[in-house]
């Protein structure tokens, strides 16, 4: 699965249902990818000041909070595609990075995101849904 960055940004600080996805990745229950442009995403959001003090509470740098994540994810790298959410290409590399890995879901709570539901073989659904309906049938 591919998780965006805001799922991301919520797991990797705080401890709320996202974070069960990380677990899960710890534990072997599911394989999370990532690629180059997602990685840079992240390490800028993750040094952004609005999370200083959250950072600061966890004793963790940016960059050990990365080297945590990389340690789970595995890096895909995505060939170039066509826009498909034109209202935030961002998103595109999200779409892009599942499709190199062969991912079938894509974690998110971006709107842009889930107004898909499906994008070729890839399901878009919340972190509720996917922890819900697809990895708690998985037991």
């Amino acid at each position: 699965m591919v998780a965006d960055t805001s799922v991301l940004v919520s797991a990797l600080l705080w401890r709320g249902l996202p974070h069960r996805l990380l677990v899960a990745a710890e534990a072997g229950r599911l394989t999370l990818y990532s690629s180059p442009p997602l990685i840079e995403e992240l390490a800028g959001v993750l040094r952004r000041p609005k999370f200083a003090a959250r950072l600061q509470a966890r004793r963790a740098t940016p960059e050990d909070v990365m080297a945590g994540y990389l340690r789970l994810a595995r890096v895909v790298l995505p060939q170039p595609s066509a826009p498909v959410i034109a209202d935030d290409p961002d998103d595109d590399a999200v779409l892009a990075c599942a499709v190199a890995a062969q991912a079938p879901y894509i974690i998110s709570g971006d709107h842009h995101l889930l107004n898909l539901k499906r994008y070729r073989f890839v399901h878009l659904v919340s972190p509720r849904t996917f922890l819900t309906e697809v990895l708690r049938p998985l037991h």
